[in-house]
């Protein structure tokens, strides 16, 4: 692995290095940038040090050795630790600052990985720790041109798939045939199989009230019909298999029936105009060169939502980041100045969601987009965008 370009990074960021510290696989960022085909079973601390400039050297248990076999840095063998102690006291002498998986005062937890202890041992040695919060970005987060591509070409067959879960809703109504959640799910993870697509969990089928709750989970046993004059709330995600591959997420909202209801087009419009406003910041602050953050971009969106008179009615955080990785929310920048106040950058090579929501007892509305940003262009959305209320 070339380590060229987040060494480059870092003396940009004024960071002497990056320490990645981990214990029985407690870091998930180790284990994206160290990537193994299969899992790591290790039962003592692993450290792994690249310096803005030289060599990168990992240190293991002697235990463990043979679970580092496969990577492509110098190793180094500790016992004891005083051992690891005297290791570390080598390695960072006459480094000012140094990165760990680190958030100042919890601010991000996805970031919060490396206990308080072990960032005090860290500063005891003259050493001054700051967050690895953008160096994840520019380096676990990014998307690689093969990545790219592939999000492309998943997201227009993710985008198909939910149009034939609305198509199914459609015929079985206009047949006067029972159709509900589960069916309309069923169908979606079938099309996920088929197409050879793997997802982290199952899709949301949701209708009326069960479209107010973000995390509604369809039931198997007793699914809600899908009957004249519902309201319809479908979120999938889905990729190509391989850690190394970006989900496409999105979600889309439908009226079972020709005329909408005003209450129902009045929110539908506010979550639309946030989730353009939330765009529209993201290529401004581009083409002006402007340092966009997270919590911006959430401003951006919650903005509108808040000025609609909709506040109380917000459940969640604008977007997530989509990154390589384990799932379907990654390890980038999120969009969030509710959950958390995301100080991140919005870098090139990174992806996220955009996704506003307003959740009333009755009915929910989200609308989900993936956007790149693309290191030439700037943010481009990659998935497809919902304008209107989809009719069924």
């Amino acid at each position: 692995m070339r380590f060229d370009a987040i060494q480059a990074f870092m003396r940009e960021q004024r960071i002497d290095g990056w320490l990645l510290y981990d214990f029985r696989g407690s870091n998930p960022v180790l284990a994206q940038v160290l990537p193994r085909a299969e899992k790591r079973w290790t039962t003592r601390r692993a450290v792994l040090f690249i310096p803005a400039g030289g060599d990168p050297v990992l240190l293991a248990h002697g235990i463990d050795w043979n679970q580092f076999e496969d990577v492509d840095v110098a190793r180094e063998r500790y016992l004891s630790w005083r051992d690891l102690r005297d290791w570390l006291t080598r390695t960072l002498a006459g480094r000012n600052r140094v990165a760990m998986e680190y958030a100042p005062g919890g601010t991000l937890p996805v970031v919060s990985i490396v206990d308080a202890g072990t960032v005090e041992l860290v500063r005891s040695l003259g050493v001054e720790v700051v967050s690895s919060a953008n160096l994840i970005q520019a380096f676990v987060a990014r998307w690689s041109d093969e990545a790219y591509r592939t999000h492309l070409a998943v997201s227009k067959q993710v985008a198909a798939i939910k149009d034939q879960a609305f198509g199914l809703i459609r015929e079985r109504l206009a047949a006067g045939r029972a159709v509900n959640e589960y069916e309309a799910q069923q169908q979606i993870l079938a099309q996920f199989t088929e197409a050879g697509f793997e997802t982290d969990s199952a899709p949301i089928v949701a209708v009326n009230a069960h479209s107010g709750d973000p995390h509604f989970e369809v039931s198997a046993t007793s699914p809600a019909p899908i009957q004249r004059g519902d309201w319809v709330l479908i979120d999938l995600w889905a990729r190509q298999p391989g850690q190394h591959n970006i989900f496409s997420d999105i979600t889309w909202v439908g009226f079972a029936g020709r005329d909408v209801p005003a209450r129902h087009r009045e929110v539908f419009g506010v979550v639309k105009a946030a989730r353009d406003a939330a765009l529209k910041r993201a290529v401004d602050g581009w083409r002006g060169k402007d340092r966009v953050q997270g919590w911006q971009l959430d401003d951006a969106a919650r903005g509108v939502i808040v000025a609609a008179g909709f506040e109380p009615f917000i459940r969640h955080r604008t977007g997530h980041s989509l990154s390589p990785g384990p799932a379907v929310h990654g390890m980038g920048m999120n969009l969030d100045n509710l959950e958390t106040h995301d100080t991140r950058d919005m870098l090139p090579g990174i992806g996220f969601t955009i996704e506003p929501g307003i959740y009333t007892p009755d009915f929910g509305v989200r609308l989900e987009i993936n956007v790149f940003v693309d290191p030439s262009t700037g943010p481009l959305v990659t998935s497809c965008l919902q304008d209107d209320i989809v009719q069924l």
